[in-house]
């Protein structure tokens, strides 16, 4: 698909700073911010250098799209959780935990945020616009 795909390690805030700074440089780059602690405590400071470096980018939380993040992209959580008391619920009844099937996630939320999209000079088609469950202006 012609797309590189660079995965980096992170331990601290001058590690976010020194990686987002060096990807810059590079063109027709983007960032995909996966969930987990690090990114979750430097969150902000991930969405203001992606701003400030002009890096478009998915995040895993509707918290980071509210903060200015791009775009953010991540199963419901709420339906998630209402599958795991029916687990729950069919445990207690007997059923062995081994023996229930695994279940994907079915439903997802898309959250744009414009006023983002027209800082990094971007330009939301109408069709995703609609396609989102939730649209920042």
């Amino acid at each position: 698909m012609g797309v590189t795909v660079m995965a980096t390690e992170l331990h601290n805030a001058a590690d976010i700073e020194r990686v987002l700074t060096e990807f810059a440089q590079e063109p027709d780059s983007g960032l995909v911010v996966t969930p987990n602690p690090l990114n979750t405590r430097y969150n902000e400071a991930i969405i203001e250098l992606a701003g400030r470096f002009h890096l478009p980018a998915i995040y895993p939380f509707r918290m980071d799209a509210e903060k200015g993040g791009l775009v953010s992209y991540r199963f419901d959580t709420i339906e998630q959780q209402r599958g795991a008391a029916l687990y729950v619920d069919r445990v207690l009844k007997g059923q062995k935990p081994a023996d229930l099937p695994v279940q994907a996630p079915t439903k997802y939320q898309l959250i744009i945020n414009l006023k983002t999209a027209k800082t990094l000079g971007l330009d939301i088609s109408f069709q995703l616009q609609q396609r989102a469950d939730e649209v920042i202006e």
